[in-house]
């Protein structure tokens, strides 16, 4: 039996929490069980109330607020602790598809990654602001340049990881992980493919990230990331092509 461990950072999400979770796909297969993790990031609503009422295994709650790495770096940490085959992070904002979580996890399962993101720009952008699409362009593009392979979406909040990406990966940083997770677990040598889900964006709450706060506290992580160490996993990471989507 393999477990799926789904985990969800959260802060002050309790209007779409709930949503997000009863999405979670619970049957994905013969010897597959899923389990479904939400990280509380010292919320001051009803997030941890919504979140056990929709069926959440499990509610661990930061003390305080510490920021959306912190959050991600905890959900990796309980994933490898209970078990995890793969785990899948997906954000509680309801903007991605926890219906495509089988499809995200299909190479991982197959063999033929390691770690997967899903790409908006591979699938749909619709209702995007075009001030976040411009900031998504930008660091994506830093992202390819530093990995020296091309990056449809690096800033996506809907990823999977196998067991040893769970255990391996370091986020070196609270405020956010996207990209420093992201270039660590590449340079480790780890097999990353980008699948093409649906986004939408979202219709209630409000994210957290502030531009100039981003600038400010991305771009010094992302410097201290590429001038650490790291050991590498595998000798000679795979190139591989991004897989088709599936048209019915």
């Amino acid at each position: 039996m393999k477990k799926i461990v789904v985990f969800l950072p959260a802060y002050n999400e309790e209007d779409t929490v709930g949503e997000v979770i009863r999405e979670v796909p619970r049957h994905l297969g013969e010897g597959l069980e899923v389990q479904v993790i939400v990280i509380d990031d010292g919320s001051s609503d009803q997030t941890v109330a919504v979140a056990k009422e929709a069926g959440a295994d499990v509610v661990y709650s930061l003390p305080n607020n510490q920021g959306l790495g912190a959050a991600v770096r905890q959900g990796l940490k309980l994933s490898y602790e209970h078990d995890a085959s793969i785990a899948v992070m997906i954000d509680a904002d309801h903007e991605y598809p926890a219906k495509q979580i089988p499809e995200l996890i299909q190479p991982i399962l197959d063999g033929t990654a390691d770690y997967t993101m899903g790409s908006r720009f591979k699938g749909t952008i619709q209702g995007m602001r075009i001030h976040r699409r411009y900031g998504n362009y930008l660091f994506t593009l830093l992202q390819s340049i530093l990995l020296r392979r091309w990056i449809w979406d690096g800033q996506s909040g809907m990823r999977a990881f196998s067991r040893s990406a769970i255990k391996n990966a370091h986020i070196i940083h609270d405020y956010n992980y996207a990209q420093v997770l992201t270039l660590n677990l590449m340079r480790q040598g780890y097999r990353m493919i980008e699948v093409p889900i649906d986004y939408k964006v979202r219709t209630k709450g409000q994210s957290f990230i502030k531009f100039k706060a981003y600038m400010s506290s991305v771009l010094p992580a992302i410097i201290k990331e590429m001038r650490r160490p790291v050991n590498r996993k595998r000798k000679s990471p795979v190139a591989l092509m991004n897989p088709k989507r599936k048209t019915s």
